[in-house]
């Protein structure tokens, strides 16, 4: 007798044909989704606001027929076909918003951020009873916000940031008009006044970004649990609050760029769920307590350009293998006494700012175990003793500055192990010795400053090794020997100053070529601006924290594009090559022994300055002087120039530019030779040249970027919303 087994399976060629079913029926039903008609009376009001829109891009093409899943950004109801939602980010879309846009009575979203609508936010708004959601961010919408938006009872995020020119008090009823309210972002506007009473109690809010307006008043606490709060940049005053109701909740609080005073409350550590603090660029004194110790969900703390004084907190925040501060900055402050232990067990830690400030003692040569940092800067304070060899343990790093301080002994060899290395600041100390062969290891290396120390030698060939170059200052040491071949063979450099040193020799004529910057006068150009602010560069550092473990770095360089080997013992002519760049902005060869003469400078478009005083050079003086027309600053005194200046070359506009050459005749009002007319001492041509400080001095302005607790997304909270460091360079 033969078994038969039950089982819940069909034989292979039935579940074949079962699955061909369920496929083909959810094909069907796929296919009368993909299929819906546009309502006649929604299609109608849509293609109206088409009619009055701007759309270079095309973006709107595929409005066409009936079928609402072919209408880009446009979601229906799946049985109606009424429009429930409009989504047209980023779509390079501009004009005027046609009222019909406000007859979609089942529209629950609609998002317009990201184009360029010039117009005021549209009143019939305010008819969309249905709206939960309402972006409109980024664009150019004017006037004021309109109060018929206090309809929108069922509204759940409004979002109007970033545009300039809409503004005016914030609306009494904005607290109280939907008791949905979850996000508010009204921030990069142009509003003003206080914050209205009822916004700080609307129980339902958890996203509040006022950032970047004019509001002002006492800074209020809040009464709801609030996961972000941005208030910065703007004129707040007062003291800061505890906001303990959000003690569970708040995760990022931006309040930088006021007028906030007092000292830091013990209380503001008992928000436990935060991880971005920003109070950098107010007003805040005293000490900072000992009890003030925050949780190890700290991310980024930025206390920079306050008042406060007294010695470093020994511990800022726990930590723990997994967690811990990745962004700590106390820069620009009146901080005194040593850099405490405590700092190098913040493991997690990956950008250290301390510059700025008065800390006095050495390096602590436990710096080396932040093995995931990448930017330390220390300048401008009074820190002694060497760089410690440890500091090689931060072997990601990538900037290091610390420049204005009381540092001594040598480059050690074995800082080449920091590969990773970009930016090199040790200018203004009393460093020593020679450049190690060894940090033609620093390959990375883009901006170095090594001016205003006490090194000696020759220029090394391990300086060809930093192929990506764009900033080089040896200035104001004591190296000497004859500048190398080389020198000229970088193609990305912008600044190379060896002034105030002891080079002897001819200026190498080398492939002037080579250089991008110095070669084309297009290239990168900085507005024309008076010279002693021509003489600055700012590079730009821009730190993104994202997530709990991950720092990203770059940065942005600007300066003139130039070239100093003033005060040296440079002899021989000047490379006619030289005065072939196109690109060049600025070029001091003062204080040297150069002879010969100097060719025309109709190639040099883009010149601003030029100094070639001080030395024996000959001959006539250039004839087309004059068709610079970017240069404001020229300097030939002090030479052997002859010959006859006529007015046609601009001399009036250069005082001094040719005192101290007997043999130069300038051109008279009757157009005679009147050598009466040359001023016995030049001008100055670069002012404050002996008062410069340092090449790059490090100013913090505020740089932080986080991710939004509530969006699980990339948010930037500060101004601007992505935190930067500026780096100040003389050149």
């Amino acid at each position: 007798m033969g078994h038969k087994w039950a089982s819940g399976f069909l034989p292979f060629d039935n579940l074949k044909l079962a699955a061909h079913l369920l496929i083909f029926s959810v094909l069907l039903c796929s296919n009368l989704s993909q299929s819906l008609d546009l309502d006649p009376e929604d299609k109608a009001s849509i293609l109206l606001f088409r009619s009055r829109v701007q759309d270079p891009s095309q973006s709107l093409s595929s409005w066409v027929g009936s079928n609402c899943a072919n209408w880009t950004g446009i979601t229906c109801q799946n049985q109606t076909g009424r429009v429930v939602s409009i989504n047209l980010t980023n779509m390079n879309l501009s004009g005027q918003i046609h009222p019909t846009l406000c007859k979609l009575p089942f529209l629950e979203d609609l998002v317009l951020s990201q184009n360029n609508f010039t117009c005021p936010i549209p009143v019939c708004f305010g008819t969309l009873s249905r709206l939960r959601t309402l972006h409109l961010g980024h664009n150019r919408f004017q006037g004021m916000l309109p109060d018929t938006l206090m309809r929108l009872g069922q509204l759940k995020e409004l979002v109007l940031n970033g545009n300039n020119d809409l503004g005016g008090l914030i609306p009494w009823w904005v607290g109280n008009f939907s008791a949905q309210l979850e996000k508010l972002d009204m921030g990069f506007n142009s509003f003003h006044g206080e914050i209205p009473e009822s916004l700080l109690f609307l129980k339902s809010l958890t996203y509040l970004d006022l950032g970047n307006n004019y509001l002002s008043g006492t800074l209020s606490d809040f009464h709801q649990s609030l996961v972000f709060l941005n208030l910065g940049s703007n004129q707040f005053s007062g003291t800061l609050p505890c906001f303990s109701t959000c003690g569970q909740s708040l995760t990022v609080l931006n309040l930088a760029n006021n007028s906030v005073v007092g000292g830091l409350p013990t209380c503001i550590a008992s928000l436990q769920a935060l991880q971005h603090l920003n109070l950098s660029f107010n007003h805040l004194t005293y000490e900072m307590s000992p009890r003030l110790v925050f949780s190890e969900k700290l991310l980024l703390l930025d206390l920079s350009n306050n008042d406060l004084s007294g010695p470093l907190p020994s511990k800022v925040a726990e930590t723990t293998d997994k967690s811990g501060l990745v962004l700590l900055d106390l820069s620009h402050n009146r901080f005194s006494g040593e850099i405490p232990l405590k700092i190098t067990e913040l493991k997690s830690l990956q950008a250290l700012f301390l510059s700025h400030n008065l800390l006095v003692g050495e390096i602590p040569a436990r710096i080396g175990n932040l093995t995931y940092l990448q930017v330390i800067d220390l300048s401008h304070n009074s820190l002694s003793g060497s760089i410690p060899l440890n500091i090689v343990g931060c072997f990601q790093l990538l900037a290091l500055i610390l420049n204005n301080n009381n540092l001594s002994g040598e480059i050690q060899p074995e800082l080449d192990a920091l590969d990773s290395l970009k930016i090199l600041d040790i200018s203004n100390n009393k460093i020593s010795g020679e450049i190690p062969l060894t940090l033609a290891g620093c390959k990375s290396l883009e901006i170095v400053d090594f001016s205003s120390n006490n090194l000696s030698g020759t220029l090394s060939d391990a300086i060809t090794k930093w192929s990506n170059l764009r900033y080089l200052s040896l200035a104001h040491n004591e190296f000497g020997g004859n500048l190398p071949s080389w020198l000229f063979t970088f193609e990305v450099i912008r600044m190379m100053d060896f002034s105030g040193n002891k080079f002897s020799g001819f200026i190498p004529d080398g492939n002037f070529n080579m250089s991008i910057n110095f070669n084309n006068g297009e290239f990168d150009r900085m507005q024309r601006e008076p010279f002693a602010a021509m003489q600055n560069a700012d590079t730009k550092v821009l730190i993104v924290v994202i997530g709990s473990n991950e720092l990203s770095f770059s940065y942005i360089l600007s300066s003139m594009v130039g070239i100093d080997f003033s005060n040296n013992v440079l002899d021989g002519e000047v490379p006619v090559g030289l005065f072939g760049l196109h690109g060049l902005e600025y070029m001091n060869l003062s204080h040297n022994f150069l002879h010969g003469g100097v060719p025309d400078l109709e190639k040099m478009w883009s010149l601003k300055a030029l100094d070639l005083s001080h030395n024996y050079l000959s001959g006539h003086i250039p004839g087309n002087i004059s068709s610079l027309g970017d240069l404001t600053h020229l300097d030939l005194s002090y030479n052997s120039f002859s010959g006859f200046v006529t007015k046609k070359q601009g001399y009036k506009k250069f005082p001094g530019a040719f005192a101290g050459n007997p043999g130069l005749c300038l051109e008279s009002s009757d157009g005679g030779c009147d050598p009466a007319s040359l001023p016995v001492v030049p001008g100055k041509a670069f002012e404050g040249e002996e008062e410069v400080e340092g090449r790059i001095s490090v100013w913090v302005f505020c740089v932080s970027a986080f991710l939004s607790f509530y969006f699980g997304g990339l948010a930037l909270f500060c101004s601007p919303r992505a935190r930067k460091y500026i780096l100040h360079t003389k050149a």
